[in-house]
């Protein structure tokens, strides 16, 4: 069982690599603003993500079945001898940094697709308020002010 527990987390690693390595690609993609590839690549990220889920629960239900009431592998580590020890602590290390890249990424991600975002919605608020009538004070047919928003508004008349 524990060499089980030792593949699941090696797969969990290179699951990661590749996760880190789509997230970079999902950047440069945002830094050519091309909104369907970064679309594209962020399904693949979606479900690698899910699998990543799947195989945690799978390592969770593994470490309890060699140690009921054990939740994590870290907990594991005191019952092994010292050569296995130290290969899960290197495991885990690396899970880790590789994780702390994944995140570190994942934010830079979010930041430049929030910029994108804003900037996005500061073109269409000047286009709209472009196409937005200015003059406001315009007469009805009653000869009085007319009461007019001012948004946009399509004129249609007699002449």
């Amino acid at each position: 069982m524990i060499q089980l527990i030792e593949e699941n987390l090696v797969r969990q690693n290179k699951a990661l690599m590749l996760l880190f390595i789509l997230l970079e690609e999902e950047f440069s993609r945002l830094m050519q603003s091309n909104p369907q590839s970064v679309s594209q690549i962020e399904l693949s990220i979606q479900e690698l993500m899910r699998q990543i889920a799947v195989e945690r629960a799978s390592l969770r239900r593994k470490v309890q079945q060699v140690s009921p009431g054990s939740d994590r592998v870290g907990e594991l580590l005191e019952n092994m001898d010292e050569s296995r020890r130290e290969a899960f602590e290197g495991l885990l290390g690396l899970l880790d940094d590789t994780q702390q890249k994944c995140a570190v990424q994942a934010a830079k991600n979010h930041q430049m697709a929030m910029a994108l975002f804003d900037q996005s919605k500061g073109l269409l608020d000047f286009m709209h308020n472009q196409v937005k009538p200015k003059n406001t004070t315009s007469y009805a047919a009653t000869g009085q002010y007319a009461k007019v928003s001012s948004s946009a508004r399509i004129l249609t008349g007699r002449l």
